[in-house]
């Protein structure tokens, strides 16, 4: 188990997300200018975007390890990485709550939690690296594609609504579940 938390970095993504929620917090209202393709331009906050970061992390540790030996193992290490996983999702969801209940706290920890689930849904089809990188496209086309009339997010755009929407969150916990599920019943790419 120790060797696993090595090779993982569960001591790198414990800080990255702590220190990506923590600035987030501090500086995560700031705007990002970023052009609209369609409707108007909305507030696209840097708590946005740098909520990637958790998720990036735990394909990177994940990415680390030798796959072809693992999958091989008499434990899965998949179970572990899932379980890792959501390990981390209700850790943000519940700072949310018990530390930090302020609106930008529970819009980094709903995002947090969706990208953790995107990453967990992309990883078995294109490799942990891969995935690492293409989360990277929800930020960016919710950003580019997401506003509505009036500078409103569209609903399928979870990663631009406001604090109280819960249709975000149910989205974002839909993304987490149903990444969850593909990362458990799917076997992994070998790619690198």
């Amino acid at each position: 188990m120790i060797w696993w938390l090595k090779i993982r970095a569960a001591h790198a993504l414990a800080i990255g997300t702590a220190a990506t929620w923590l600035l987030g917090l501090f500086i995560g209202t700031a705007h990002l200018p970023l052009p609209a393709l369609t409707g108007q331009a909305g507030d696209f906050l840097v708590g946005h975007l740098i909520t990637l970061t958790p998720a990036v992390l735990l394909m990177h540790g994940a990415a680390r390890a030798d796959h072809p030996t693992e999958n091989v193992a008499v434990r899965t290490p998949r179970h572990l990485d899932v379980a890792l996983a959501l390990t981390l999702a209700a850790t943000v969801l519940t700072a949310a709550l018990l530390l930090h209940p302020t609106d930008m706290a529970v819009v980094l920890s709903r995002n947090i939690a969706g990208y953790i689930g995107l990453a967990l849904l992309l990883h078995p089809w294109v490799g942990h690296r891969a995935a690492g990188a293409l989360i990277a496209v929800a930020p960016l086309g919710c950003a580019a594609a997401g506003w509505g009339p009036g500078g409103r997010p569209e609903r399928w755009a979870w990663v631009l609504h406001p604090a109280d929407s819960r249709t975000a969150l149910a989205l974002a916990l839909a993304t987490l579940l149903l990444g969850t599920t593909t990362a458990l019943t799917h076997r992994p790419s070998t790619t690198p």
